[in-house]
């Protein structure tokens, strides 16, 4: 019998504890060690690991030879860092999204999980919800017909105290705006279902917080076959959180998916219908009421990629395409026009300390 597969947590803020959560939960995996700048804080999510190794030392952990994979919870702009850190050791890569903040630090962690032969994966954990999975399956059985048209909402209340709780929050060279961190989940889910945007229009603003970056954006997506979606996203809906949902139209059907995260079937309607339609708000209606069900789902699917040496959903590719996109919102925001990609960044500040290159 194959022993667990020993991982390690870098970054032990609130994230952390669903990795742990989960990681204590399959028996495929273990949790070896924790780390994180604020030895306290290491040692808390160790305790809760089961009693894991806590360090504040990102090359202690690389160097520990029970560390077999290495998880990336920090604040994103230290996702490069890390994420090449634990490639150039040997380990295999998870990191949360978005996968960097900059296209050559993508570049730069793909390159060297291929050169040493590590599995990377990126964290986009909304995939696995189950009206997701259902959606997907029957686009790719060819039943909502030609997309034309497709839509995301976030609609999320965070306050001041949201943001001055931690000091990389809304920045610009460590986190990037209500685009690159709440919304990311929800443009990721619209690149997986329609296909490869060829350009963006958007535009972005300070509402109500004092922030470096946007807390409101609302932004136009095409795409390649000719259809386009929107993205309505803001931190600033009033006195709570509404919705976090997708849609997705076609010339033979409709699926809308709602709730907080996507994870709620709210619409399923097609031109022809089967007898498992009948079953679909029951078998795949919205998530087990279990705590971080799709993050479970998705380390599944790590530790079944990493024993079968199989190409990963969500590898390295598919976390830069998200981010490529998402960069080109922050380029059109700076210069008022639609951006088509690929492009070359000139006034995108993501990734920066607010200078206008792409750092």
């Amino acid at each position: 019998m194959a022993m667990p597969l020993g991982f390690g947590l870098v970054g032990c803020g609130k994230i952390a504890r669903k990795h742990i959560h989960v990681l204590n939960q399959l028996p495929g995996a273990r949790i070896v060690a924790c780390c994180d700048l604020d030895l306290e804080r290491a040692a808390a999510r160790a305790d809760e690991a089961g009693g894991a190794i806590a360090t504040g030392s990102v090359e202690e952990l690389c160097a520990h030879p029970e560390v077999e994979a290495i998880t990336v919870a920090t604040p994103s702009g230290s996702h490069a860092a890390v994420a090449l850190a634990a490639a150039r050791a040997g380990k295999h890569v998870i990191v949360e999204k978005p996968i960097a903040l900059t296209l050559s630090e993508a570049d730069a962690i793909i390159d060297a999980c291929d050169e040493a032969g590590v599995k990377l994966f990126v964290v986009k954990q909304n995939r696995y919800n189950r009206p997701v999975v259902a959606l997907r399956r029957a686009l790719d059985a060819g039943r909502l017909g030609r997309l034309f048209m497709g839509g995301a909402r976030v609609l999320w209340h965070r306050d001041q105290n949201y943001y001055d709780q931690e000091p990389w929050r809304g920045t610009w060279a460590q986190d990037g705006g209500v685009c690159t961190n709440q919304a990311s989940h929800h443009i990721d889910l619209l690149l997986w279902l329609m296909g490869e945007v060829v350009s963006v229009f958007a535009t972005g603003t300070q509402v109500l917080h004092d922030i470096e970056t946007e807390d409101t954006a609302t932004v136009l997506l095409r795409f390649r076959e000719g259809a386009a979606a929107t993205v309505q996203a803001t931190t600033c809906t009033q006195p709570r959180d509404l919705e976090g949902s997708i849609a997705v139209f076609g010339t033979s059907g409709t699926v809308e998916i709602g709730g907080f995260a996507a994870n709620e079937l709210r619409t399923w309607m097609l031109a022809e219908e089967t007898p498992e339609d009948a079953r679909i708000f029951d078998e795949w209606g919205r998530n087990p009421s279990e705590f971080a069900y799709n993050h479970r789902c998705f380390y599944e699917d790590v530790l079944q990629t990493i024993a079968s040496n199989r190409r990963a959903l969500i590898d390295g590719i598919a976390g830069r395409r998200s981010l490529e996109v998402i960069r080109a919102i922050y380029e059109s925001m700076e210069t008022g026009r639609e951006v088509f990609l690929r492009f070359e960044p000139r006034e995108c500040r993501l990734g920066s300390g607010g200078s206008r290159e792409d750092a």
